[in-house]
């Protein structure tokens, strides 16, 4: 994926975020918080913001958990590795 697609998938899922935060206050997004990356910021490298859509992909599936429990884990967990995959890449380049 070119960074531009990425940006777009990350804007889109951080809607998605804005959703579950608006109807579940219990939702947590603190992991995707905690790494500053918006999709608004074009001058974070594509691989920051490839690793904050993993990290978000797995709290939304975390939130995704009342509504549909073994789907959801299993999504979790694939988008954690992901995440971690992506976070040695990031601590490997700098």
């Amino acid at each position: 994926m070119h960074k531009e697609e990425l940006i777009t998938l990350h804007q889109v899922m951080a809607e998605i975020k804005d959703f579950f935060e608006d109807n579940n206050p219990k939702s947590s997004f603190s992991d995707y918080y905690s790494l500053s990356v918006e999709p608004n910021q074009l001058h974070k490298s594509k691989m920051e913001h490839k690793h904050a859509i993993f990290v978000l992909g797995q709290e939304i599936a975390e939130a995704m958990k009342e509504v549909e429990y073994s789907a959801s884990a299993r999504i979790a967990a694939r988008m954690k590795e992901l995440a971690r995959k992506t976070e040695k890449e990031i601590e490997y380049i700098h």
